[in-house]
């Protein structure tokens, strides 16, 4: 009887005690709840991945939009460098161009001022020599023929103006065709239609000048010829002229200039 006692009494307080956890309620899975959370998680990385290839896209068309805009830079550079490249070769053209017209100026005043200390020297010998008739290579007593000849020198050295200058002498070659002065009109036409860029009249000119032998402007012109020559890029021809002023005048100055345009 006492041990069914004892029997009973455990049986009750393990039925208390475990009746606790039987009340418990049993965890339940919400199946819609799953699903949504996945549909989320789905949606979310179709929209990570639909981001991603608009940055790739972005970044392409910032590539080739940085690649167009470096190809027109480019494109403007090259054509700068073309232009300064034009404008360059135009200034050396021009400095070139100053250059030779720089030393023709000079070489004409150098010219003149010889001119001036033998139209000084000539003008003390005609008081001598007023009875005796020129001889080409002497300066002429004829105060007319003096007069015209400074004349026509003086549209050169004073008033500037060539064109008169030319016109001036030629006829002065009409008026007085055997005068003393007639090597040197020849020169100055020559020089004269040289600063003008024609040639041919130039040349003739020149080849006119050696014709007197005895004439201090024949060195000069053969320097003269060479340079018509050489400007019209006939070397041979030129090269001819220089060496002539070397052979036949090799102590004058113009020597030196035709050594210096043989080198």
């Amino acid at each position: 009887m006492k041990g069914n006692l004892q029997r009973t009494f455990v049986l009750t307080l393990l039925t208390v005690a475990a009746s606790p956890v039987l009340a418990a309620k049993a965890p339940v899975t919400d199946l819609n709840a799953s699903a949504t959370s996945t549909s989320t998680v789905v949606s979310v990385a179709s929209a990570h991945a639909a981001s991603n290839e608009t940055d790739v896209e972005r970044l392409e068309r910032l590539l080739q939009n940085r690649n167009r805009v470096q190809l027109q830079m480019q494109t403007q550079m090259d054509e700068m460098a073309l232009e300064i490249s034009e404008l360059r070769g135009q200034l050396e053209r021009n400095s070139y161009n100053m250059e030779q017209m720089l030393q023709r100026q000079r070489d004409l005043f150098i010219d003149l001022d010889k001119l001036r200390s033998q139209m000084g020297t000539a003008a003390v010998a005609s008081t001598a020599t007023q009875e005796k008739k020129p001889s080409k290579g002497t300066f002429s007593t004829n105060a007319d023929e003096q007069t015209a000849y400074q004349n026509s020198v003086d549209l050169i050295l004073k008033k500037k103006d060539y064109t008169g200058a030319i016109a001036a002498f030629k006829q002065f070659q009409t008026d007085y065709p055997d005068s003393s002065f007639a090597p040197n009109t020849h020169y100055w036409l020559g020089q004269l239609y040289f600063a003008q860029r024609q040639d041919k009249e130039a040349e003739q000119s020149f080849k006119a000048v050696l014709e007197f032998q005895d004439s201090n402007k024949r060195a000069d012109a053969l320097v003269k010829l060479g340079d018509i020559a050489k400007r019209g890029n006939d070397l041979e021809t030129a090269k001819k002229y220089y060496q002539r002023v070397v052979d036949e005048h090799p102590t004058s100055s113009s020597a030196k200039v035709a050594t210096s345009r043989l080198k």
